[in-house]
């Protein structure tokens, strides 16, 4: 009993991770009544235990379908290990039930065996045609083979939009594997086609009431109401009834009526179960442009027959995320969980460790005064938040919204990419090519040329249109992943107004910002056709009293040292070299060049950490070291929220990457263009690794997740990135061109010369 009370007391103060033991009480009346008392107790000591808005005051489960499955093929070992080991200690592991023909109950989604195994590869011969529930379907039964046939069948991913790595190399569990090798207290078994077996002689209902006490199933699910009234009082007190619901317009089997009918009927639900479960769009739908429209009062109206409500659907790499979430699979769950009105009581979802940081670290939160500091507040420091063209994951970039949306979002640093007009005028955006973010292909498409010092490809420049005519362009928000199905905020795509940088300036030093960045691009070629992007900048910031200014910070940031040179003249502020393309390391003389003309360095996300074939494998740590031995600070970017932008280790959750540059990288800034992201994530108490927590947002763990991929799906490593010279300092070269999208830049470019390296080497020697 000690131990109990210790284990109740931790996690009440932690505020999660206890739900299973107020689940309890039932059957411990004496325990509930301690955990009552001592609750309420710590409730009165610590302001931060939550309240939640669940059927019985709990925080809401995670259920991990089988395990972790958006990552790993389910229902399979590393799939269930991993699920465990990553979220909430009270996670449910989720079975979807199937039988082989001798009645043992594996763990499988689909009920046609080909799409999620190799069994049509083993057993070619052995297809067969069934009538389920109406329909004729074709193809391999598990009831069609015995369980050791079944045993030796390998898994593969069955949603072919995932990736393969990992197909073929582990083999179908049964629930006694589940339940033997994870020894895991929390499991929900789903029984999706009863009928069906019947009619091939095995009886679920039998083999449920036959399992084992250890087994351990606290929920029992089913779409099918004939099996769940069937189970009624059967089963031990721990284990609750679930109905899942289908499709509205599916009939269910046993009742005849559309799932839509059956939902409208709570009350008869409640008769034989204890809970059901449904997919997210009954509870928050979204119209066909992906858009929230307002819940529905299904949660309220079941909990308030004492119906509990779990949800299904979730998964961090859904193509059909709401837009209202700006990618972020987190704030997907807060929706379901945090919202103030209603709360579910569990999700169901692919990526159970993304579903248990919402639960443990950003469910009420938004009025939480933990944070970690941002830089120079204190010892324990977090990055600067840094814009990048605003906050452009959201709104067109560089336009009014951008920055107000950044201000809003808890942006430290907002950044300003300057650009002239024909006729003198310094404006804000993320290209001088305004094919990128504006409408001006449409309107001036004959002022489209090639301008080779620039990019290697045709564009519309802003130094070729006056300022009158920018300002009659629309902005034009067009997402690094569009052709993917994962637009940006459609509804806002050509929203917006570009601003001038004295509009810019103004606006900042109005809002609560610690300071700006002023990018800076193109100087050499500006200055051939008679603009003077350093002088313009100069004196805005100068009239806008910025070389005064000492509330906020000003980062001037370039790849052309001649303009670092230049701002010298400006000792408060801060000058930041862009390194654009990969890099390894950096070399002693190239530190003393940096350091010369700069205070800080900005690296590519593929410089600081990296990557083969999407797995992270590796730190560029000597790098990083040496610039922050050299009092350098670095930053890293473009941080984007879309899950294809992710390697596979930080498990398509851009926190898990704000994380991994925080306390792996040591990132001094990050650049992103979802401040929001990353502020949520530093407001978080889990964000501190170094707090004694039940649950923190771990940096992913370099080479481990490829030790674990199938042999020969995984490429071979590419050839380490050079070391940074300084004739890549002196005499910048062109961006590196990449086909892999975690890479993609706006602009592309050629990657160093190895020659003039050479040659600058030579010199060197030559001086002696």
């Amino acid at each position: 009993m000690p131990c109990l009370l210790s284990t109740i007391y931790s996690c009440s103060f932690d505020g999660v991770g206890c739900s299973f033991l107020i689940r309890m009480g039932a059957r411990y009346p004496l325990v509930l009544l301690i955990l009552l008392l001592l609750n309420g107790a710590n409730a009165a000591l610590d302001p931060r235990v939550p309240e939640w808005l669940t059927l019985d005051g709990g925080p809401p489960l995670v259920v991990a379908r089988g395990g972790f499955s958006g990552l790993f093929p389910e229902s399979t070992k590393f799939a269930y290990r991993f699920a465990v080991e990553a979220s909430l200690p009270d996670v449910v592991l989720y079975c979807d039930l199937q039988f082989s023909k001798n009645g043992v109950g594996f763990c499988r989604r689909e009920l046609r065996l080909e799409n999620s195994t190799l069994i049509s590869r083993e057993y070619p011969d052995r297809a067969s045609t069934y009538n389920v529930n109406g329909e004729d379907l074709y193809g391999w039964f598990s009831v069609d083979f015995g369980s050791n046939e079944l045993y030796s069948i390998n898994v593969i991913q069955d949603d072919y939009a995932r990736s393969n790595i990992f197909d073929g190399i582990l083999r179908m569990w049964s629930l006694g594997d589940l339940v033997d090798q994870i020894q895991h207290p929390h499991i929900w078994v789903n029984v999706e086609y009863d009928l069906f077996y019947l009619e091939h002689g095995l009886s679920t209902e039998d083999y449920i009431l036959g399992l084992p006490e250890e087994y351990s199933v606290t929920y029992v699910s089913s779409p099918e109401v004939a099996l769940l009234k069937s189970l009624s009082g059967k089963l031990r007190s721990k284990t609750k009834l679930i109905l899942r619901f289908l499709r509205e317009d599916v009939v269910e089997p046993s009742t005849r009526k559309t799932y839509g009918e059956l939902l409208k009927d709570l009350k008869s639900i409640k008769a034989y179960a204890s809970g059901i479960l449904v997919h997210k769009h009954q509870i928050w739908p979204q119209n066909k442009d992906k858009y929230l429209e307002p819940s529905t009062s299904l949660v309220k109206d079941a909990h308030a027959i004492g119906l509990e409500v779990h949800a299904y659907g979730f998964a961090n790499d859904d193509p059909n995320l709401s837009h209202n979430y700006s990618f972020d699979p987190s704030a997907e769950y807060l929706q379901f969980i945090d919202n103030s009105d209603f709360s579910v009581d569990g999700l169901l979802t692919d990526f159970s460790p993304t579903a248990s940081e919402a639960v443990a670290c950003f469910a009420h939160t938004k009025n939480n005064s933990y944070a970690l500091p941002p830089p120079g507040n204190a010892k324990k420091t977090r990055p600067l938040i840094i814009t990048h063209n605003g906050a452009s994951g959201i709104f067109s970039d560089s336009t009014d919204l951008a920055y107000q949306q950044a201000v809003k979002d808890g942006a430290d640093i907002i950044d300003c990419w300057v650009r002239m007009s024909k006729d003198g005028v310094p404006f804000c955006l993320g290209s001088t090519d305004l094919n990128c973010s504006t409408t001006a292909g449409n309107a001036f498409a004959a002022k489209s040329n090639i301008v080779n010092e620039i990019q290697n490809k045709s564009g519309i420049f802003s130094f070729d249109l006056s300022w009158s005519e920018i300002q009659t362009l629309k902005p034009n928000l067009i997402g690094p992943f569009s052709e993917e199905r994962l637009e940006r905020n459609p509804a806002a795509k050509n929203a917006g107004k570009l601003l001038t940088l004295d509009e810019f300036l103004d606006y900042a030093k109005s809002s609560n910002v610690s300071g700006i960045l002023i990018g800076i691009e193109h100087a050499p070629y500006l200055a051939t056709i008679g603009l003077d992007v350093v002088g313009a900048i100069s004196d805005a910031l100068a009239n806008s009293g910025y070389d005064k200014e000492t509330k906020q910070h000003v980062l001037i940031q370039s790849e052309e040292t001649p303009v670092l040179a230049a701002f010298k003249k400006f000792p408060k502020f801060k000058r930041v070299l862009t390194i654009e393309f990969d890099i390894g390391d950096v070399s002693k003389p190239s530190v003393v060049e940096i350091k010369e003309i700069a205070n800080a360095v900005k690296l590519r996300r593929s410089s600081a950490t990296r990557i083969n074939g999407y797995f992270l494998s590796g730190f560029t740590d000597a790098l990083v070291k040496r610039l922050h031995d050299a009092k350098m600070e670095v930053y890293v970017g473009v941080l984007k929220n879309e899950f294809m932008n992710l390697a596979f280790d930080y498990w398509a959750d851009p926190m898990i990457e704000i994380a991994t540059d925080t306390w792996s990288v040591v990132a001094d800034g990050l650049v992103t263009e979802f401040p929001g992201t990353a502020a949520a994530y530093f407001k978080s108490p889990c964000s501190d690794v170094e707090r004694n927590l039940s649950f923190i947002i771990h940096p992913a763990s370099a080479g481990e997740l490829v030790k674990l991929a199938a042999v020969g799906l995984v490429p071979p490593a590419p050839p380490p990135a050079p070391m940074l010279q300084p004739a890549d300092i002196l005499d910048p070269p062109l961006p590196l061109c990449t086909s892999q999208p975690q890479f993609r830049t706006s602009r592309c470019r050629l990657a160093p010369v190895a020659k003039a390296k050479a040659d600058y080497t030579a010199n060197l020697a030559a001086e002696g």
